[in-house]
């Protein structure tokens, strides 16, 4: 069978994606990856085919670019950001994926739940798809906050009004992505779709998670169709990162990185290693590709900061994470039962930050209120307390039942069978 991958540019959906095109290609099937020129590193570390589009409106580099500007923003502004990146990104897709599709003779296409015109493409090719929520999963629901604000669950009715509110005003932000895809709908002969018809943006053969059940509020709604399935990972599909190896000791480790895309806001690691002074434990700094460690200045406490980690190897001896909240840190956090320190800056990561501490496998700090006083605390309390501890063991144990990229490859396989 012939797959097709079409994903965000960015590495916290690349990485899973990634992973579970290696997982169908080792069972036999052919996998494409479709993207902009500068990501073609992931298919090749995952050793997928790789079919560049954009290549005159995003050249090499662009993307990166863009990466670099949004890694400055934070809150609302990156936010409404990577809504325009989003834009930009759709009428690219629209244009070009469909004839990519037919010259490579895709025969089932794998869609990022993010990309509202995966659909479109695959009505159009009359192509079955897979949804694969590779973020936090965005299937509204009453008593859920949406996905992109960071609120408590709360199921009374104040807190189901507050939530329908919030989903309609993100409805709102999605206008310009929809409109774009209407005019090619009408175009290709389809019915328009409205902001009310989200189920039509996504497969009813499956929807695949990567989070586990129990990293999510409690759900009602969900179709008997949509699978947990755990963190999508596979270390061999993606590209070594070197490390100092050398320069670790035999203290606890304390591993801080804010992710790929919000990590120039560079003075949280300043204040991460002021509040790691006096502890009898090794700090790692990751700065997540886009900044040297020399421009961080003076670090005290003498961390290793480098570039980029090899996060996955990394997890596996330590203590303590340092997180943005992203999706991906989060679960690779929990598979090795690692407690968290979560400090949310845009997108879904307040989300995914409420859900560690719903969880209690971490403490959570408001990047306004983020000092050292506060990381000082945070860090004691969850190292010093067992409960987080014995709450990421817990979650371990259910993403090692939940079946990652292996289950995920064989739901594939039964609903195109």
């Amino acid at each position: 069978m012939k797959f097709g991958i079409l994903c965000p540019p960015g590495t916290g959906h690349l990485n899973p994606m990634s992973a579970l095109g290696y997982e169908l290609q080792r069972r036999g099937h052919q996998v494409t990856l479709f993207g902009l020129p500068d990501v073609e590193s992931y298919a090749i570390a995952a050793k997928l085919n790789f079919y560049p589009v954009g290549v005159n409106k995003f050249p090499l580099g662009s993307a990166k670019r863009s990466q670099e500007r949004l890694g400055k923003l934070d809150g609302i502004l990156a936010l409404l950001y990577t809504i325009d990146l989003f834009r930009q990104g759709t009428e690219v897709v629209l244009q070009e994926v469909p004839q990519a599709c037919k010259q490579v003779g895709i025969e089932v296409l794998l869609i990022d739940q993010v990309l509202f015109e995966g659909s479109t493409i695959a009505e159009y090719l009359n192509l079955p798809f897979i949804t694969i929520c590779n973020a936090l999963l965005l299937n509204s629901e009453s008593t859920v906050p949406p996905s992109l604000t960071g609120w408590n669950y709360d199921p009374s009715w104040l807190g189901q009004l507050r939530n329908q509110l919030g989903t309609n005003l993100l409805k709102l932000a999605g206008i310009p992505i929809q409109l774009i895809v209407n005019q090619y709908r009408e175009k290709w002969g389809l019915k328009a779709l409205s902001s009310q018809e989200q189920l039509d943006l996504w497969s009813t053969r499956a929807i695949i998670s990567q989070q586990p059940p129990s990293l999510e509020f409690p759900r009602q709604e969900l179709p008997d169709y949509f699978h947990f399935v755990g963190p999508l990972i596979n270390d061999i599909a993606r590209t070594e990162i070197p490390f100092p190896w050398d320069k670790l000791t035999d203290q606890p480790l304390i591993y801080a990185s804010l992710g790929t895309v919000q990590n120039k806001i560079l003075g949280v690691f300043i204040q991460i290693a002021y509040a790691c002074l006096g502890l009898d434990a090794q700090l790692v700094i990751s700065l997540g590709g886009a900044t040297e460690p020399e421009e961080l200045g003076y670090v005290p406490g003498s961390p290793i900061v480098v570039k980029a980690a090899p996060q996955l190897a990394l997890l596996e001896r330590a203590k303590l994470c340092i997180t943005h909240g992203g999706m991906n840190t989060t679960l690779e956090s929990l598979s090795n039962a690692v407690p968290m320190i979560a400090i949310p800056i845009t997108n879904d990561q307040p989300a995914v930050a409420k859900r560690i501490a719903w969880t209690k496998t971490g403490e959570v700090i408001d990047l306004n209120h983020c000092t050292v006083d506060t990381l000082k605390t945070a860090i004691y309390q969850v190292l010093t307390q067992p409960e987080y501890r014995q709450n990421a063991l817990r979650l371990k144990a259910e993403i090692e039942q939940a079946g990652g990229v292996t289950k995920a490859a064989k739901i594939i396989e039964q609903v195109i069978a």
